[in-house]
């Protein structure tokens, strides 16, 4: 009777797989061919991807739209929710911008908007095609160029694996993200392409970045206003400005920016490594707070710690005040590698609202030129230093 036992063991067994795999809550496909894509590289495919996107989010359960190994031309689209189930848009092909900037009506190539639970993942690569748009004779300052991809309103969601080259602007921008996981990622342009920040986040929180390289000719990571419990680790940044809080102080609606971990990153050839910047005429009063650097490497970095509160980027800019925006409670811990500048540490902050509660722990920082060991520079900052501490701190 044991052999008999196992007979209806394993039919059991085998009744729950077929029900399990016939359960209408099963992943479901939704390949773009199916719905008229042509993976020729010319023809535009967003039409047919927005039918799939529609079709997979009216959908409940697990909806996959797939992009097959194919290189795909696509104008700018919006993927918007909400969606009844759990939607993946996995790519396997290569994603073709515009070449021409004008053509990209929105502020993103690629929008994903009010959604929850969604993963972006694949093996494949999306394809900004920028580097028109940033010569001199086509770049405009006054215009704001497309991001490759953009995230607004979007919770309890994922990006994964995914690789994206040569962004007009940003390659991803998130607003305004809830419980928001990035890891795996490579974002890459050239270091002298203007304004291809890496990951830019504003208004958000809850946000994990993590195993990741990213390269680029403006910030690895900007921080912008309103930003909360962030967790970013084992990232190799490079070129780039490095890892970046703000700009802030410049629009009156700006919320604090609180609690932000970096740990365990490697900064290479950047012209910063960890950098704030505000606006010395800020127009709104506001607190960045809580941040921990620790294990941060720095190769070749311009500015590796910088504080920079009378920020400027394009000069003239009106003197109107100091900034308004109050730096505490930040600490810098197992910081080394080597620094372009002499000037390795600038702490300089503002006279009406000096930093508080900046603590140095453990910092090696070496000039790698031929002007003497690295310097530290401190205005309107008051904390502490403590370990090994080269150079030598400025701190009181």
């Amino acid at each position: 009777m044991p052999c008999t036992t196992d007979v209806f063991k394993n039919l059991r067994m085998f009744l729950l797989v077929v029900a399990v795999a016939s359960h209408p809550g099963t992943e479901k496909l939704f390949d773009v061919r199916n719905y008229g894509a042509k993976g020729d590289g010319k023809t535009d495919n967003a039409n047919a991807f927005i039918k799939a996107w529609e079709d997979a989010c009216a959908r409940s359960g697990r909806n996959r739209i797939y992009i097959p190994r194919k290189k795909f031309y696509m104008s700018d689209v919006i993927f918007k929710g909400p969606c009844k189930g759990k939607t993946v848009f996995f790519n396997n092909g290569i994603l073709l911008a515009p070449v021409n900037a004008k053509q990209i009506k929105k502020d993103a190539w690629i929008n994903f908007k009010y959604i929850d639970n969604l993963v972006v993942t694949g093996h494949g690569t999306i394809d900004g095609q920028g580097s028109r748009s940033w010569s001199s004779s086509n770049f405009d300052m006054e215009r704001r160029l497309p991001a490759n991809m953009a995230f607004n309103f979007v919770r309890k969601s994922r990006i994964n694996g995914l690789i994206s080259l040569n962004s007009k602007s940003e390659h991803l921008n998130l607003f305004c993200v809830d419980h928001f996981n990035i890891s795996h990622v490579n974002l890459t342009a050239p270091g002298n392409s203007p304004n291809t920040d890496g990951i830019k986040i504003g208004m958000s929180s809850n946000v994990k970045i993590r195993d990741s390289h990213i390269g680029s000719g403006d910030d690895c990571i900007a921080i912008l206003s309103g930003n909360t419990n962030f967790d970013i680790h084992n990232i190799t940044c490079g070129p780039g400005h490095g890892i970046s809080v703000g700009s802030l102080g410049k629009h009156k609606e700006e919320k604090n920016v609180e609690n932000v971990r970096v740990r365990d990153t490697v900064i290479t050839g950047t012209s910063d490594g960890i950098r704030f910047k505000t606006w010395e005429s800020s127009v709104t009063e506001i607190t960045v707070s809580g941040f921990l650097y620790e294990n941060i490497k720095m190769v070749d970095v311009g500015n590796p710690i910088n504080i920079e509160q009378k920020y400027c980027p394009y000069p003239p800019c009106p003197k109107l005040g100091d900034s308004h925006v109050q730096i505490r409670n930040v600490t810098l811990k197992n910081i080394w590698g080597t620094s372009r500048n002499k000037v390795a540490v600038s702490l300089q902050c503002s006279k009406r609202f000096p930093c508080k509660d900046i603590q140095l722990i453990d910092i090696n920082l070496r000039h790698n030129g031929s002007d003497g060991p690295a310097t530290a520079l401190c205005e309107y900052v008051n904390g502490s230093a403590r370990g090994k501490m080269l150079p030598p701190s400025c701190l009181n």
